[in-house]
C-alpha cells in the first residue's frame, strides 16, 4: 500500500511560482514510478509530469515544459513540481500518483497505470 499526501497550492498571480510536494508513505515507495496529473472544472483530467522510479528520466506534458520540474527526495519520500511562469490555464486541482509495475526506465503517461492517487491539492492562477 501506497498512501500520497499534496501540499503547496494556493493562489498565485499570473507569472508567479508554486512548489508541490507529495510525501509518500509505504515501504516500496522506490520502485513506484510516479507523476503530476490535473484536473480543471469541466475538463478531463490531464497528465502534467512524470518520473520513472529509476529517478533518471522524466517527462512532462507539452502545456507545461520549460516552467515545470520535477524533483524528488528519495530519503524524505517526497517528490517536488516547481511550477513557474504559472498561468491562468494552469489552474486546477492537481493529484499526486504512484504506479507500480513499470520497468525502471518507464514513465507512465495515462491515469490508468497509475495505482495510487493522492486526495489533490487546488491550484489558482489569477491573470
Amino acid at each position: 500500500q501506497v498512501q500520497l499526501v499534496e501540499s503547496g497550492g494556493g493562489l498565485a498571480q499570473a507569472g508567479g511560482s508554486l512548489r508541490l510536494s507529495c510525501v509518500a508513505s509505504g515501504r516500496t515507495f522506490s520502485t513506484y514510478a510516479m507523476g503530476w496529473f490535473r484536473q480543471a472544472p469541466g475538463k478531463e483530467r490531464e497528465f502534467v509530469a512524470g518520473m520513472s522510479w529509476s529517478g533518471t528520466r522524466m517527462d512532462y506534458a507539452d502545456s507545461v515544459k520549460g516552467r515545470f520540474t520535477l524533483s524528488s527526495d528519495g530519503a524524505k519520500k517526497t517528490m517536488y513540481l516547481q511550477m513557474d511562469s504559472l498561468k491562468p490555464e494552469d489552474t486546477a486541482v492537481y493529484y499526486c500518483n504512484a504506479a507500480s509495475g513499470l520497468r525502471p526506465f518507464d514513465i507512465a503517461r495515462r491515469a490508468d497505470e497509475y495505482t495510487y492517487w493522492g486526495q489533490g491539492t487546488q491550484v489558482t492562477v489569477s491573470s
